[in-house]
């Protein structure tokens, strides 16, 4: 699965200001309801019930929050790039500034575990992740996502 697949260049939030992972969980469900058309309280909610399981900060300042949606009809991700980190309760206790979100509908068991998968995977690259770090540009990160596609489908 590719990231391609779940993110389209207009789910690119390059420089993202917030104060607090509650108001960053707000940013990305407003920009999330934009693209999907679904309310944005319903997936503020959906994500932040899914923080109170166990914070998805996984550690070197990178977070996935994830959640299911009744109403949505394919996965769906935003990727959020933030000016300033944030505390996140990571698992490393590290403020987050990278942050991935995944929506995926109600039915999506096996689909939704390898969307999380391929993107704790991509994001593991230390280098990809510096580059996504030294850029505020859309454009670029989109590429940077698309290019590491690229480089491990071959």
């Amino acid at each position: 699965m590719a990231l391609a697949d779940l993110l389209h260049q207009d789910a690119i939030i390059p420089a993202l200001r917030v104060n607090s992972k509650k108001q960053l969980l707000q940013e990305l469900a407003a920009r999330a309801a934009r693209i999907t058309g679904l309310s944005e309280r319903e997936i503020f909610d959906v994500i932040l019930q899914r923080e109170r399981l166990g914070s998805t900060g996984v550690g070197n300042g990178i977070a996935i929050p994830h959640g299911k949606l009744v109403n949505i009809h394919s996965i769906v991700g935003i990727f959020a790039r933030l000016e300033q980190p944030v505390d996140f309760e990571a698992l490393d206790d590290q403020p987050v500034d990278l942050v991935f979100l995944l929506l995926a509908p109600e039915g999506a068991g096996a689909d939704h575990l390898k969307a999380l998968s391929r993107i704790a995977r991509v994001l593991r690259d230390q280098d990809l992740v510096a580059k996504l770090r030294a850029t505020d540009s859309a454009s670029a990160i989109y590429a940077f996502l698309n290019e590491e596609q690229t480089s491990n489908a071959a």
